[in-house]
């Protein structure tokens, strides 16, 4: 069986818990909070302070694979860039949602949402919008627009959301990020940037009382996979790949 890196050239799995309430900020509950994570994974030796309140600890990026987890006023951070396996992201993903309800007070109510993500990148040196156009298509309604006078198209970033239970409370989301620019398109002068590919699995509201953030997440993550091996793969990886490719 195929990894994910192999439909792509990089490729993240990041886990953000958002809040109601505000994070503790105090010098002390920070602190303490990324020293247990270290303690987890002794290589992450980079702590920064990057905007007010928010908080970054990270592996050295030198070998394109690291891993790295932050707080922000009211959300919870953690990702793995090019991990060696899906399973082994998501560990580190419950590691942190299993120290949050007591290193920094976040009780199974303060949930605002709880999200997986897998971001997919495509390195390209060319028009990010043409590629999308080719590989995934334009809306029937929409087409007649592209091949207007003059119509080069400028931005084609669709996106998709929909729910996964009847409540709508878990949802998914699918979309895009072209980095291609109207000054690049005039002058056909390209540099090489990553074109994204998200798939994101959310859920609103508190958590029950028989629910724990962790429980919450490997059903998330659980969901998240699927969605990206069933249909992702097939309809958008690959078709991306290849059309890349062939450039």
């Amino acid at each position: 069986m195929l990894g994910y890196s192999d439909y792509c050239d990089e490729y993240y799995v990041n886990m953000n818990l958002s809040t109601e309430m505000s994070l503790p900020q105090t010098r002390e509950s920070v602190l303490h909070y990324f020293e247990q994570v270290r303690r987890r994974y002794p290589s992450m030796v980079n702590f920064y302070n990057r905007e007010a309140n928010e908080f970054v600890l990270e592996e050295e990026k030198d070998n394109g694979t690291y891993r790295w987890v932050g707080t922000e006023s009211k959300r919870v951070n953690s990702g793995v860039v090019n991990p060696e396996s899906y399973d082994s992201a998501c560990e580190q993903h419950r590691a942190v949602l299993d120290l949050v309800p007591y290193e920094l007070s976040v009780s199974p109510l303060d949930c605002e949402s709880l999200s997986v993500m897998l971001g997919f990148d495509f390195a390209y040196k060319g028009n990010h919008n043409e590629i999308l156009t080719e590989a995934i298509g334009i809306a029937p309604g929409l087409e007649k627009f592209a091949n207007l006078p003059y119509g080069k198209v400028l931005s084609n970033e669709p996106a998709i959301q929909f729910s996964l239970d009847e409540e709508c409370r878990t949802q998914c989301r699918i979309g895009f990020e072209s980095r291609t620019n109207a000054y690049q398109i005039r002058t056909g002068e390209f540099s090489e940037d990553q074109l994204s590919v998200y798939l994101t699995v959310r859920r609103y509201d508190s958590l029950a009382p028989t629910e724990t953030y962790v429980s919450e997440f490997d059903r998330l993550s659980s969901l998240c996979r699927d969605l990206v091996d069933e249909y992702l793969i097939e309809s958008v990886l690959q078709p991306l790949q290849k059309t890349i490719s062939l450039r």
